[in-house]
């Protein structure tokens, strides 16, 4: 499975972006998919992410409440909504793939994309 993630950019405190991760490969439907930011200095760090039927969604403290991950397994592609954005919420930003369920660690993910950049400004 290949990701290609976009959609990234400059935006003003309080706005909001979102983000894609397309997927090639047939199998991406039975994928668990998940969403990773590292900001600069920092370690990378779990956003959300979304089950392969995407029934379920989980997010990390920071972000609940302003982010929404979705997907459409038809066109291979999973989105994370990213609304109220902050100042703290600059970084790059990585979709991941893993075949199982739904786990917040990095190393718990086979496949990452090559990450967008989303820039908040005040």
């Amino acid at each position: 499975v290949q990701l290609q993630a976009s959609g990234g950019g400059f935006v003003q405190a309080g706005g909001s972006l979102r983000l894609s991760c397309a997927a090639s490969g047939r199998t991406f439907s039975s994928y668990a998919m998940g969403w990773f930011r590292q900001a600069p200095g920092e370690e990378r760090e779990f956003v959300g992410a979304i089950t392969w039927s995407g029934s379920s969604t989980y997010y990390a403290e920071s972000v609940k409440g302003r982010f929404t991950i979705s997907r459409d397994n038809a066109k291979n592609t999973v989105y994370l909504d990213l609304n109220n954005l902050k100042l703290e919420d600059t970084a790059v930003y990585y979709c991941a793939g893993r075949r199982g369920g739904l786990v917040t660690i990095r190393g718990g993910y086979e496949y990452w994309g090559q990450g967008t950049q989303v820039t908040v400004s005040s």
